[in-house]
């Protein structure tokens, strides 16, 4: 890989090269064949580490979310939330189909090509939730910490179309929260009501 390509980053679209490559598609496609590139999705791509190069290998999902999120805004605008914050954070053992990004703009959901999944964007402004650095195999971002990951299940359940596993997180990630910094997140968002709930069925 070019040296100019290889930033903090390491999800790239081929909007991203044209200071390096005069046709990037084609250059991107060519990498891809090499093994130095990994197709995410439409128009994006991971940057596959150099003892990994021509060998089968696929970056966790939260971790290519984080990075196609990041890719288009900017790392500080967009953060893991609701049920792929919980994954990070360990209350969700199994692998998921879907991931959930918070996201300063409106946009669709995006399927990947390398897998059966799909990156949900839910727009939010991140700099009015409680969030922490999340350090992954394709750069860093931003991950909602546990308390407000907390109160994003409770409060959206349904979201990512996984309900008993948002129900089953939100439990578990109550249990390990810090109770002075839930009730203070929960009254700044206004969602006392929601937090009793969750502790009357925890």
């Amino acid at each position: 890989m070019p040296p100019a390509l290889l930033r903090h980053l390491r999800v790239l679209r081929p909007q991203d090269a044209v200071e390096t490559y005069a046709h990037p598609r084609p250059e991107f496609a060519r990498l891809v064949r090499a093994g130095a590139l990994h197709r995410l999705a439409t128009g994006y791509y991971a940057v596959v580490p150099d003892d990994r190069v021509g060998e089968p290998w696929l970056p966790a999902l939260e971790a290519a979310a984080s990075g196609i999120a990041a890719a288009d805004e900017g790392i500080d605008t967009v953060a893991l939330m609701g049920l792929s914050a919980a994954r990070v954070h360990g209350a969700l053992p199994r692998a998921l189909g879907v991931a959930v990004v918070a996201a300063q703009r409106h946009r669709s959901a995006l399927r990947l090509v390398d897998r059966d999944a799909t990156v949900l964007f839910v727009r939010r402004d991140v700099t009015r939730l409680d969030v922490q650095r999340y350090p992954h195999e394709l750069g860093e971002g931003w991950i909602t910490t546990v308390e407000q990951t907390v109160l994003d299940l409770a409060a959206r359940p349904e979201l990512g179309g996984l309900r008993d596993d948002a129900d089953a997180a939100a439990r578990v990630l109550l249990a390990r929260a810090d109770t002075a910094v839930l009730d203070e997140l929960a009254t700044a968002q206004r969602r006392q009501a929601t937090l009793r709930r969750l502790r009357e069925t925890a």
